[in-house]
């Protein structure tokens, strides 16, 4: 299916984070890549996901998701910076997937149901940002959490701890790994009004961001200490004859 025929469905806006490899993507120890990713539209058949690593239509995916469990599938289509995963699972799967959807669409239209950790960590709407490091080289990368500390990446790099770089407009160090990014604690506190908007600008070659990057690469200082940013039978029930 299409992208833009998915968009015409019945289906739920719902922001979900979870992790995926793709089949025949491994690291230097033999073992699955893992990216982290982002729901935007979920049914209980397909979902639109937001990611680091594209793939191509017809790779085979696996993925998690903290509310969703464990998913398997394919991409039948792409889009910039995500792809279209058709959902190979069973209907007793789809059932509980769409009691799901049904009751995270009612939690978000009810004011008085919040994330507990909504203060403690920053979703930003645009996941996808730039990394610059200290040779000039740029990457791509898909941002999963952020605070005016730090943020938590997912790309198709994985820099060594103490590595500087700048993650948008924002530089910073390398403090820890996780299984499917790493984190990078900030030389200073930025501005929360501006955060967002700091991490999503594309940082240039030859700007003042690299240049930070360039000195902060100069300074003989062992690593940080490791830190980890904070973050991100019902009415209108889906049809699951599909």
């Amino acid at each position: 299916m299409s992208v833009q025929r998915f968009l015409k469905q019945r289906a739920v806006n719902v922001t979900v984070g979870g992790n995926y490899s793709l089949a025949n993507w491994y690291d230097q120890h033999g073992k699955l890549r893992q990216f982290a990713c982002r729901t935007s539209r979920v049914s209980p058949f397909r979902m639109i996901v937001d990611v680091p690593v594209i793939g191509r239509v017809g790779d085979r995916i696996s993925s998690y998701f903290s509310e969703f469990g464990k998913l398997d599938g394919h991409i039948s289509d792409t889009l910039p910076g995500g792809f279209l995963l058709e959902l190979a699972v069973t209907r007793a799967m789809r059932e509980r997937l769409s009691n799901q959807l049904s009751w995270l669409e009612r939690k978000m239209l009810d004011p008085e149901i919040r994330d507990a950790r909504e203060q403690a960590r920053i979703v930003p709407a645009c996941p996808h940002s730039t990394l610059i490091l200290a040779d000039g080289s740029m990457h791509t990368c898909f941002v999963i959490d952020m605070s005016i500390s730090g943020v938590a990446v997912s790309a198709d790099v994985q820099p060594e701890i103490g590595t500087p770089l700048a993650v948008g407009g924002c530089v910073g160090r390398v403090v820890r790994h996780r299984s499917d990014g790493f984190a990078v604690k900030f030389t200073e506190l930025q501005n929360r009004s501006e955060l967002e908007w700091r991490i999503a600008r594309p940082p240039q070659r030859n700007s003042t961001v690299g240049a930070r990057v360039e000195r902060l690469a100069t300074i003989e200082t062992s690593p940080p200490p490791p830190v980890t940013p904070r973050g991100a039978g019902d009415d209108d029930a889906f049809v699951l004859d599909a």
